[in-house]
């Protein structure tokens, strides 16, 4: 991080802001960013059409593009969740997973029920189904 730093520090007055892409394990890079005072922006992937007219992309090129959308004022942007907050936010998108997994489960069920038996069992018996098992 010393070496980011230490590159990035002579230019940090005249930056208009840094924009990182959100990949696995990004939010050391703005921590430490951000703890440092530079302003960070957050690009949004999925919401920008980038690639359809660059005839290479690289992370030069990617980059550039970048810094352009910003410069522009038009750069899609995601939101960087405090720190203090990120446990929360974890933890419920883990919850949204799990509840539609299980929704996921109790439909193949029903589709089974419905496939093989010719009927359609309600969700409520499945899951008392389930429930009378563990007793």
């Amino acid at each position: 991080m010393s070496v980011i730093l230490s590159f990035l520090s002579p230019y940090k007055d005249n930056l208009e802001g840094l924009v990182v892409e959100s990949t696995f394990n990004w939010y050391w890079l703005v921590d430490a960013l951000m703890d440092e005072g530079f302003k960070l922006h957050l690009a949004n992937p999925a919401a920008i059409q980038q690639y359809s007219s660059l005839k290479h992309a690289d992370d030069h090129s990617n980059a550039c593009w970048l810094a352009k959308m910003l410069r522009l004022n038009i750069l899609p942007e995601g939101y960087i969740y405090p720190h203090e907050l990120r446990a929360v936010c974890y933890l419920m998108r883990k919850r949204m997973d799990i509840v539609q997994q299980s929704t996921k489960n109790l439909l193949s069920v029903q589709s089974c029920y419905m496939r093989h038996l010719g009927y359609k069992l309600s969700s409520n018996k499945i899951k008392q189904m389930a429930l009378s098992e563990k007793a």
